[in-house]
């Protein structure tokens, strides 16, 4: 059977999700095929089976990106694999069990230096996104990716960093720039565009991180920070706070 293919069986009923790039999705193909081949060796199955075997296959690629993330840091960053039902257009996450990952605000502790936000993005639309802080040693450098060409958003998180940098002393005697770099990654959760509402979660992430403390659990920050340190109001907060809820209620607890 090594001549057939059964990679594109899922396209009639489901689509992959925006965080899965083109070797993921090459990967995820890959293994429907190979699994359909021991699984279905006959090519007959049902919805149920696809959606079974995807899942499946999602949960195993996501595991090797889980560990190329550990290895290799912030280029394997995007790791909330999902599909998308194209009879309902429901977007399901996948989840690894030793991961506790099928929510987009997980519940629990998290890691020092993430954290999430929930903003407008480039086309008007509320969605969420997570900040990743990671601290390593170095000369101080500050190194941003996922923010694409979104010049708005670059500004923010230096903005935010040149807070955090002249005002270190006054948040920890402990934190060290000269021995440490500053690993950023900020993740456009829903693919809906990047925003850049970034400064105050991003300068959070920052004293997270370099201080080796996780913020509190499902914690959602919102708000624009200015240079000089002045918190503005939220925009639309009656918009937004009741998406910050419904993405760690009940679209998560699917």
């Amino acid at each position: 059977m090594r001549k057939r293919s059964y990679s594109d069986s899922i396209d009639n009923y489901f689509g992959l999700g925006n965080n899965l790039n083109q070797r993921d999705v090459i990967a995820v193909r890959k293994t429907v095929s190979g699994l359909i081949k021991l699984i279905y060796p006959h090519g007959e199955l049902s919805r149920e089976d696809i959606e079974e075997i995807l899942k499946y296959a999602l949960i195993g690629r996501r595991r090797v990106k889980e560990q190329l993330k550990k290895i290799g840091g912030m280029e394997f960053y995007d790791v909330h694999f999902s599909y998308i039902d194209k009879e309902t257009f429901e977007e399901e996450f996948v989840s690894v069990p030793e991961q506790g990952g099928d929510k987009l605000i997980p519940e629990g502790m998290g890691r020092p230096g993430h954290v999430y936000t929930v903003a407008h993005g480039d086309l008007g639309m509320i969605g969420v996104y997570k900040i990743e802080t990671e601290i390593v040693s170095g000369t101080g450098k500050f190194e941003r990716t996922g923010l694409g060409t979104n010049r708005d958003a670059r500004e923010n998180v230096n903005t935010a960093f040149n807070y955090f940098k002249a005002n270190k002393k006054n948040i920890s005697g402990t934190i060290s720039l000269n021995n440490n770099d500053f690993l950023m990654h900020i993740q456009d959760m829903q693919g809906i565009g990047m925003t850049s509402e970034l400064t105050l979660p991003a300068f959070i992430a920052l004293c997270s991180g370099a201080l080796r403390k996780p913020a509190l659990s499902q914690l959602v920050m919102l708000g624009f920070m200015s240079i000089g340190g002045t918190i503005s109001k939220v925009e639309d907060a009656p918009g937004t706070v009741p998406i910050a809820f419904h993405y760690y209620n009940k679209l998560n607890s699917r």
